[in-house]
Order: structure tokens, then sequence, then C-alpha cells
């Protein structure tokens, strides 16, 4: 059992350009949320970085707005094409692009959705739930979404939020 630690933010959207710059790796993501009644949000990720995929299986129970329990385990295509058959009807699979920035000892993930011309966000995982966090200056926060579901990207995937 491994616990993820993270505070998340809603921006405006970034200069391209300086993400590209700053960032030490750049992904393509499709992540589908599976049906699931035991308290655990499931989901499978595709990943694609540098032209090499990665498929992940990963399970979270939410403990606070903060932290969440998390189980994660790289699988194969094939178990990933099987798994994809238990996805929630419900939902649709989140698609993004993240870029890895490394920034004073963390890492800020900024994901970039298709759906947002306006807006994006940034996560920065953390050791501790009363750490600081600082973005570089060309990130402009609008504001903490960590404690806002609708920012999840399980609800994302139902709906997408609208306003902050």
């Amino acid at each position: 059992m491994a616990f993820e630690i993270e505070r998340k933010y809603l921006i405006e959207y970034p200069d391209i350009n300086l993400l590209e710059k700053y960032a030490d790796s750049k992904s393509e993501i499709a992540q589908t949320y599976l049906k699931t009644d035991d308290g655990f949000t499931s989901r499978v990720r595709k990943r694609t970085t540098d032209g090499v995929t990665k498929y992940i299986f990963t399970e979270k129970k939410r403990i606070t707005d903060v932290k969440c329990i998390e189980n994660e385990r790289e699988i194969g295509v094939e178990e990933y094409e099987e798994i994809l058959k238990l996805a929630d009807p419900e939902r649709r699979t989140v698609e993004k692009m993240r870029y890895c920035i490394p920034y004073k000892d963390r890492v800020v993930e900024v994901d970039i959705y298709p759906f947002w011309s306006d807006r994006a966000i940034a996560e920065v995982e953390m050791e501790d739930e009363n750490e600081t966090v600082s973005l570089p200056d060309f990130i402009k926060v609008i504001c903490d979404v960590t404690a806002e579901k609708a920012y999840k990207n399980y609800s994302i995937a139902k709906e997408i939020p609208n306003d902050c």
C-alpha cells in the first residue's frame, strides 16, 4: 500500500513553448475509469512518452482532500484491452498531454486537456500534507482545486467543470 499526497491547481493556459523548454518529459495519456463498488476508484491508463507506450492499472481510495491510498502496477497491452471491457459506461476516457517539469526538488505535472483552450491543471506530489508548494513563475494559478471533486479526473470523465 502506497500513499499519494498531492496538490492540484487550476491554471491559466500555459505557454506551450515554455512547457516544452522546461519539461523533462511529455506524455500522451488516455485514462479510462472502471465500474467499482468497493470504495476504490479504479482506472487503466495508456501513457506514451517518446514513442514508448506503457499501460498502468491503478486503484485509489481518498483519505483526505490531499492524501489517498494508491496501488499501481504496470500491465501488458492484452490485460489493458481486457480491463477496458470493464469501463464505466457513465464516464468517457480522459485524454490529456502531460508535461513533467522538475522544480525545487519536486515535479510539477501540467495537464493540457483538449476541451479547454483557456486553462489547464498543474499537480505537485508531496511527501507531507503540510508541505508548502511553489510553482514556476510562468505557471499562473487561477485557484487551488485540491479539495474540489469536480477537478478530479474521475469527475472530469463524467462532466467537464466550467469554473473554480
